[in-house]
């Protein structure tokens, strides 16, 4: 091996790789949206800071607001928008958390006590509310009626899917149909729009919008997918999070509607009691599991995630080779095969 080839894959090898890369790239916007966050997270009302620091301070890697930074800069913007649309991304996804921990009646987040856990569940979903709004101050700040169309069209749809969601959990007879259709609603929607908004500043042709909005919208899908594929498999346990949540609360996921429909009639009551019934003992989730490797229902769910994840890349075919949309690729590979 020549040395220049030695130096290259050295240099491919100390290169940041999947999200890591992404974030680094908008690490100067990233921080100014930081800051906005915790300003905007200001009231006079003591409890509201407080509520809202502690889910933001236990918060992910801010993958939405991240992609809203990036996409800009794919599109060449050179403006100061797009770092208060991010926080208001990052809003309105905090929220709809606030507001899901209560619904789910869920302790933990993250390894970390959930805000309702904390202050109770009246808190949570009053100060979700608070940053909802504060996301539409954001939104008339900008100014622009096609973003504030944009984000609050993604807001109305997740909010419909979150209660589609209440309709289709504890029920076995949910089908793909209705998975995929809170998944686009509940998950990809916000993906979409804050991926759609980076185009909408730089004023690109709505093509570009509309190719940024596919590459997020089929994203979301296939992180989500990936998220309820993790809820079964031994990698959620490696990832610092807790494996079966979804399964212990009755989540009807794409991985539980394959096995289910793969089943026999012994294997279907089994998924009826533990779903439907909520009548669960220790043994029950490693029985979901070996129920599913038999019926390759997560690495068929896999395969969908996959699917999406090509989908989402083959969207960013709209717009010249550069570094930005190279790491936009990465991390949808990154989040796809965070599973394996």
């Amino acid at each position: 091996m020549t040395l220049a080839a030695t130096a290259q894959i050295a240099q491919r090898a100390a290169a940041p790789t999947g999200l890591e890369g992404l974030t680094a790239r908008v690490a100067d916007d990233l921080r100014e949206v930081n800051r906005l966050i915790v300003e905007r997270m200001h009231s006079p009302v003591g409890l509201i800071p407080q509520v809202a620091g502690h889910i933001v301070a236990a918060g992910g890697k801010r993958l939405r607001p991240i992609l809203t930074l990036a996409s800009a800069q794919l599109c060449g913007y050179q403006g100061h928008r797009h770092l208060a649309l991010a926080a208001c991304v990052e809003f309105i996804h905090t929220a709809t958390l606030l507001h899901d921990d209560v619904v789910d009646q869920s302790n933990l987040r993250r390894g970390l006590s959930t805000a309702n856990a904390v202050w109770g569940n009246q808190p949570s979903i009053l100060v979700g509310d608070f940053l909802f709004s504060r996301a539409f101050q954001l939104m008339v700040a900008d100014g622009s009626l096609k973003v504030l169309k944009i984000l609050s069209d993604a807001s109305a749809v997740i909010a419909e899917g979150e209660v589609q969601q209440l309709l289709t959990t504890n029920d076995t007879a949910t089908g793909e149909d209705d998975y995929f259709s809170v998944v686009g609603a509940k998950t990809a929607a916000l993906f979409a729009a804050a991926c759609r908004i980076g185009a909408v500043v730089a004023e690109r042709p709505e093509s570009e919008e509309l190719a940024l909005g596919a590459y997020g919208r089929n994203f979301g899908i296939a992180f989500q997918l990936v998220d309820d594929i993790l809820d079964f498999s031994a990698r959620q346990a490696e990832l610092g999070k807790t494996v079966g949540d979804d399964f212990r609360e009755g989540k009807i996921t794409l991985p539980v509607i394959l096995a289910y429909r793969r089943g026999d009639e012994a294997e279907r009551g089994f998924w009826r009691r533990c779903l439907e019934d909520l009548e669960q003992d220790e043994a029950d989730l490693a029985r979901a599991q070996a129920l599913m490797e038999r019926h390759n229902a997560l690495a068929d769910s896999m395969a969908r995630a996959r699917r999406y994840g090509k989908d989402a890349c083959e969207a960013l075919e709209a717009f010249p080779d550069s570094p930005v949309k190279r790491e936009l690729i990465d991390v949808v590979d990154f989040c796809v095969e965070r599973a394996y």
